[in-house]
């Protein structure tokens, strides 16, 4: 039986995104996704994860990863990826936050990070991790938050082409204040095409997580051979 390569989502609009880019990276993975729009919600309503909603999202995780038979599973919202790591031990899955590689990538890139963000549940724990991630480094970096806070409205409206004009204006407006800036969720990638004349790089997640996740599964696939 061919195990599958399984996706949390807080949004339904990440299914097309990660959808195009495996028919581009490796199509030959088959794929399911799953997506609880309450997680967020719920995240946001708290101020962050409770301890009844890292239940909920581990509850989640490990019966998708145990009913879909799932070698690879990848938590895409910033907000409760620290949870998706935390339940690692507990499975046989490799369970990923969609945002680490591309926390490690900004560590590399510059000690001024600049961190965008939608909602101030998803910069806080991209913060934390940019400074583990530069902690194992043993670098020193300098956060700086940009909460583009009014672009969520038009997120929540359904508004996807107002919701990412706001996101590259407040990228404009912040470049100037560091070295690499980095897209906290991964609603807000399509963004870079609406500046291309920043003078400094600027990293989002959906591509860079999911060739981690390809990795890990391809991984998977050559560990237990026959199992795939």
């Amino acid at each position: 039986m061919t195990r599958l390569l399984a996706f949390l989502h807080t949004s339904s609009v990440h299914i097309q995104t990660f959808n195009a880019l495996l028919a581009e990276l490796a199509p030959d993975i088959p794929v399911r996704h799953v997506v609880d729009e309450s997680l967020l919600s719920e995240a946001c309503a708290s101020g962050g994860v409770t301890p009844a909603l890292r239940k909920r999202v581990e509850e989640i995780l490990l019966t998708t990863v145990e009913e879909q038979d799932a070698a690879v599973m990848v938590c895409t919202c910033s907000s409760i990826g620290a949870v998706a790591e935390a339940v690692n031990v507990r499975t046989h899955a490799t369970l990923m936050r969609i945002d680490r590689p591309m926390a490690v990538e900004a560590v590399m890139l510059g000690s001024r990070i600049i961190v965008a963000a939608t909602l101030l549940t998803t910069l806080i724990p991209t913060r934390e991790l940019i400074l583990s991630v530069a902690r194992e480094a043993r670098k020193e970096v300098q956060i700086i938050e940009q909460l583009c806070d009014s672009a969520w409205r038009q997120f929540e409206q359904g508004n996807q082409d107002a919701y990412l004009r706001e996101v590259a204006d407040n990228l404009q407006s912040a470049a100037t204040q560091g070295e690499v800036i980095v897209l906290a969720q991964a609603s807000m990638a399509r963004a870079v095409e609406l500046c291309p004349d920043l003078a400094l790089p600027v990293l989002t997640s959906p591509r860079s997580g999911l060739l981690a996740a390809i990795q890990a599964y391809r991984k998977h696939e050559v560990t237990h051979g026959e199992a795939f």
